[in-house]
């Protein structure tokens, strides 16, 4: 067996293997076996049961970490995307849920050193050159991990971690709307569908749950088991990345993003745990699914980008939210709670939209520090 440093961790409602730089071979094909192997990745039977990884797309993350050689940032993360069941490790999106436990890690690994008290620490995602500030307590020495903030599908509460994601727009594709406009219509196979293309922390897909042909309320195992819907999502998502500009020579699109959201306006429906939800307690309901599986909640950076869209005039989003609602606080209504993100959105006298920042908050904690086993050779 070789033994490599590791530490595992929660942030927001993913978990994942955490590492330092230094600890890991290069960026590369024997970087990328050394993660697979620890998550028990390629696994036929979708469960990750010889790795630490837990068979959904939200358990199966891992992040690098290192100090930054740059004015402008205390560290440097990296996140990977590790398929269930595919050899693959996806570099192409960041993690808004596991960025808030970058600067946890770093506090827990020696990376970095705070004094106590609230602080403001900037880093920045090298999957899309994004800079974020993260603001948290730190009491002696570590991250303070008690407090009172409940997550959506997390149980318990945690202390709040803030992260601001700044200027955000453009993050893969180098424009807010890579289409040039609100909305676009996609085509695959038989059925054109219309969609808005948005770029806001992470490249989105959104599509109205009313032209798919269902409610929006819908369980994510629902979701999972219609293939036929699962077919035209992921047909769609790949036609948005197309005209994106995100796909390969071969014109196949990245796993990780775009990711594509079925949204609609506010309605009453169930959640995971059982519990209710109304209209009158969201802004929108909406859909993720995330490397080919609905999610359980939402990702983080999927939340940021919905916040920015809900501020475009013409988007789908912003028809479902209605004209009146608040976009710097967007409730958005998942299968496991309502999620609350804010962008501060600006319109140009040029007639078009620049985005300052995107935030929301999360909790984390280590899991478990120590070494994680892979086959040697």
């Amino acid at each position: 067996m070789k033994w490599t440093n590791a530490v595992f961790m929660r942030g927001g409602t993913s978990k994942g293997l955490f590492f330092a730089e230094h600890d890991l071979p290069a960026l590369g094909p024997e970087r990328d076996a050394l993660l697979l192997a620890a998550l028990g990745s390629p696994d036929r039977f979708g469960r990750q049961l010889d790795g630490m990884g837990g068979g959904l797309s939200s358990l199966s993350k891992v992040v690098t970490v290192t100090a930054a050689d740059r004015p402008d940032a205390a560290l440097d993360y990296t996140f990977g995307q590790v398929a269930v069941d595919e050899p693959l490790v996806d570099y192409s999106a960041n993690c808004g849920n596991l960025s808030s436990a970058v600067v946890p890690f770093a506090l827990e690994s020696g990376l970095l050193t705070l004094e106590d008290g609230h602080r403001t620490v900037r880093v920045r995602n090298t999957n899309t050159d994004a800079l974020i500030e993260v603001g948290l307590e730190v009491r002696n020495g570590t991250a303070l991990t008690a407090g009172d903030l409940a997550l959506p599908g997390v149980s318990g509460t945690g202390a709040p971690i803030e992260l601001r994601y700044l200027h955000p727009a453009g993050s893969r594709t180098g424009a807010l709307l890579p289409s040039g406009s609100a909305r676009t219509v996609l085509a695959w196979r038989s059925r054109a569908v219309e969609a808005s293309l948005v770029d806001a922390a992470l490249p989105m897909v959104f599509v109205r749950a009313a032209d798919l042909g269902i409610e929006g309320t819908e369980f994510p195992a629902q979701l999972d088991e219609e293939r036929e819907l699962q077919a035209l999502l992921e047909g769609l998502r790949c036609a948005g990345a197309a005209v994106m500009g995100l796909t390969d020579a071969s014109g196949a699109a990245p796993l990780a993003a775009p990711k594509i959201a079925i949204v609609a306006e506010p309605l009453t429906g169930r959640l995971i745990d059982g519990s209710a939800v109304g209209p009158h307690s969201c802004d929108l309901t909406m859909r993720v699914i995330s490397m080919g599986q609905a999610h359980r909640a939402t990702p983080g950076t999927t939340a940021l980008c919905t916040a920015a869209a809900a501020q475009i005039p013409g988007s789908l989003v912003r028809e479902c939210v209605g004209a009146e609602a608040d976009g710097s606080s967007l409730r958005i209504s998942t299968p496991s709670g309502v999620v609350t993100a804010g962008a501060a959105v600006n319109a140009l006298p040029d007639g078009t939209t620049t985005v300052e920042s995107a935030s929301l908050y999360r909790t984390a904690r280590v899991l478990m520090r120590g070494q994680v086993a892979v086959p040697a050779g």
